[in-house]
């Protein structure tokens, strides 16, 4: 949870994020990404506008608060603008499920909530101040509370990528599928912009994040895949598929695919895509 503020906040911000932040009214938010110069991604996170006056709140839910403060950091150079870490005073609940949003909107709660990226399915995240945790946990008592591996295998099997840990320095947004979810096309200019406008009108990407399944128990990540004698790309997320069988995960791999893939070069090929390509 970054502050951001200062006379030029709105437009430093805007100049710097991959989505849109024109048509935000107080206590929205717009999901996004923040680009190096050659488009790679460095992090991704919501950016809220507070009110009038108020400044924004960049709130990511993977990407670290140093690599985003200091992806901004870098490019204020003469401008009114103000960065303040204040993620060690704020406490987040992810809630999954249909009519979330409505039970989030039904009534006064401290913080801000906003659509998530943890599933397919109805997801928000409720950020609050840290001392609101006790009403916050009451509101939610008595809901089924999720593990990490259960959450990490929504968000899988939905096909959705974290960054920077499918996507990250190394990689475009297209790569990860994450175009339509956090790139503006029509906006003015912003650090990134020209490589996406490229790719967008005559461009493709040579891997693409796909979904994989394979037997036996979670590989550590990432992991090279195979094919035959040749390295095919990477798994770079994986967990138990509950069955204790297998496991599913994402991988980058190059384009077009080889079809299955090994975890180890000459070995079987027992990783495959899901869903065809």
């Amino acid at each position: 949870m970054i502050r951001v503020t200062g006379g030029d906040a709105a437009a430093f911000l805007q100049g710097q994020f991959s989505n849109d932040l024109g048509n935000l009214k107080p206590g929205e938010a717009a999901y996004g990404l923040w680009l190096d110069r050659k488009g790679h991604v460095v992090a991704d996170g919501h950016v809220i506008l507070i009110g009038p006056g108020e400044g924004y709140w960049v709130a990511s839910v993977s990407s670290p608060a140093a690599t985003v403060a200091g992806r901004l950091g870098d490019f204020i150079i003469a401008d009114d603008v103000a960065l303040e870490d204040q993620t060690g005073g704020w406490r987040g609940l992810s809630l999954v499920g249909e009519g979330t949003g409505a039970w989030l909107g039904s009534e006064p709660r401290a913080g801000i909530h906003f659509k998530g990226r943890r599933a397919a399915a109805e997801n928000w995240e409720w950020i609050h101040p840290a001392e609101e945790g006790g009403p916050a946990d009451a509101a939610v008592a008595g809901i089924r509370e999720a593990s990490g591996e259960e959450m990490e295998h929504m968000r899988i099997a939905s096909g959705i990528a974290s960054v920077p840990g499918d996507i990250g320095p190394g990689e475009l947004p297209n790569e990860g599928g994450l175009e339509d979810a956090a790139i503006s096309y029509s906006k003015g200019c912003y650090l990134g912009q020209e490589v996406m406008a490229r790719l967008k009108s005559r461009g493709s990407v040579r891997r693409k994040l796909v979904r994989v399944r394979g037997p036996g128990a979670a590989p550590a990540v990432p992991a090279r895949l195979w094919s035959g004698e040749q390295a095919a790309g990477e798994l770079r997320s994986a967990v138990g598929d509950g069955d204790g069988l297998g496991f599913v995960g994402l991988a980058l791999i190059r384009v077009p695919p080889a079809g299955a893939f090994g975890l180890e070069r000459a070995g079987p090929q027992t990783v495959e895509i899901v869903g065809g390509w």
